[in-house]
């Protein structure tokens, strides 16, 4: 009595494939979408940070944000040292601290120096704002000369408004400017020249 040969089932190459990618692309999916919905705990600026300034949790405020994989890049609770941080580079208020925007005193090639701005300063002269610092020398007394830029982007820190400062609507302004400024600027100051500050940053969509 003879038996009917069984057939063997064979499995197509493509189909097989396919199912490989199937799977692996639902998998990277998964992956990715699981990555997007995991928060980190950063900190961002409690107000503008200046350079130079050291600061503490006071000028911080915690945030949970979902950064991915960028999130190593930003400061987060635990790695703020207990006595605090030196601002290398300056965060705008309300902006993620990069962990590269902090450092040591060392690291710093700047200082802060207070200058007396003639007349009412410019609407973007604010703390955490780049600015020109141009001098006119005087040359006699109510006679001054061609002003010139004596600083490039120096970063305003803050604004004093008093009458002890220079004459009547004048505005003293700390600013941070490089150390090889230093000398030119305290020049301008006591050779009592005329002294103004151009802001350079522009946010998008401003006015021109």
């Amino acid at each position: 009595m003879s038996s009917t040969p069984r057939r063997r089932l064979r499995l197509d190459p493509r189909l097989v494939l396919g199912v490989v990618l199937v799977v692996a692309s639902v998998g990277g999916v998964v992956a990715l979408v699981t990555s997007l919905d995991r928060t980190t705990v950063v900190y961002t600026a409690a107000h503008a940070l200046s350079v130079g300034e050291r600061i503490s949790t006071d000028d911080l405020v915690l945030a949970d944000v979902r950064l991915g994989a960028a999130g190593d890049n930003y400061l987060r609770a635990e790695a703020l040292p207990a006595d605090g941080a030196v601002v290398i580079r300056s965060v705008s208020a309300g902006e993620l601290v990069p962990r590269q925007s902090l450092g040591e005193p060392d690291d710093l090639d700047v200082t802060s120096v207070v200058v007396t701005s003639a007349g009412q300063l410019p609407e973007g002269v604010v703390p955490g704002a780049r600015v020109d610092v141009w001098a006119a020398t005087q040359e006699s007394a109510g006679a001054y000369g061609a002003p010139r830029v004596i600083v490039v982007g120096a970063q305003v820190v803050r604004s004093i408004e008093s009458s002890s400062f220079g004459g009547a609507g004048d505005t003293a302004v700390e600013i941070v400017v490089p150390r090889s400024d230093v000398a030119v600027v305290l020049d301008a100051v006591a050779g009592k020249s005329a002294i103004s500050l151009v802001p350079t940053d522009r946010p998008l969509g401003s006015a021109k």
